[in-house]
């Protein structure tokens, strides 16, 4: 999701909040600055409700809950909130929260092209704070690309990538496993194929 800056001030966290409640925009939050969320591309809204549905399936039956962009993460308290567009959590604790969720094991980004390296370097180190964040996913909106991370029992984050038309995002802790093909379904975004060389034939 793109962000917007509001006018330079410093808010307060309490400013913040109520800013929140009173404003038909969602905001960010980061050490006394509040961004704007822009409006999202058809793509970006198909590719995190496929995301969404999957995942639904997969966690029947679990003590987990699922998160649209609509609910705010704590990465650091009265410092700094986001709207990531998939989250999942499994801990009780958030279940008694209403508002927020503070102990995430998956993260999902759709990417864009003003987002895309702020949410691979910058964003991914905030998140990496968290102790419960185990998987961090980005899917690309303008190729069939997803790169997810995903942390070791030694705290270490191993990258994977996922690209080819028969691919699967296979996160067997949440029973889940999501096909390339099912994520990019009811998109225009194309599979990348390969050109054979001249003189080839099929």
């Amino acid at each position: 999701m793109e962000q917007q800056q509001l006018p330079p001030r410093h808010y307060t966290a309490a400013e913040y909040f109520a800013l929140e409640e009173q404003s038909e925009v969602r905001h960010e939050y980061f050490d006394g600055e509040v961004f704007a969320m822009a409006g999202a591309t058809k793509a970006h809204n198909l590719l995190a409700n496929n995301f969404m549905r999957k995942t639904w399936d997969a966690l029947q039956g679990r003590k987990c809950q699922l998160f649209t962009s609509d609910v705010r993460v704590v990465i650091q308290e009265n410092h700094h909130y986001v709207y990531p567009d998939v989250v999942v959590s499994c801990d009780p604790d958030d279940e008694r929260d209403d508002l927020l969720v503070r102990k995430p094991l998956l993260i999902v980004e759709v990417l864009s092209d003003s987002t895309a390296a702020y949410d691979r370097s910058d964003k991914f180190k905030h998140y990496r704070q968290l102790p419960s964040l185990r998987y961090y996913v980005l899917v690309h909106q303008n190729r069939w690309l997803v790169e997810w991370f995903h942390r070791e029992e030694t705290d270490k984050w191993v990258y994977n990538s996922l690209d080819a038309l028969g691919d699967v995002l296979a996160i067997a802790e949440l029973n889940l496993y999501l096909p390339l093909a099912g994520l990019y379904a009811a998109t225009t975004i194309a599979p990348l194929r390969l050109t054979p060389p001249p003189g080839d034939t099929l």
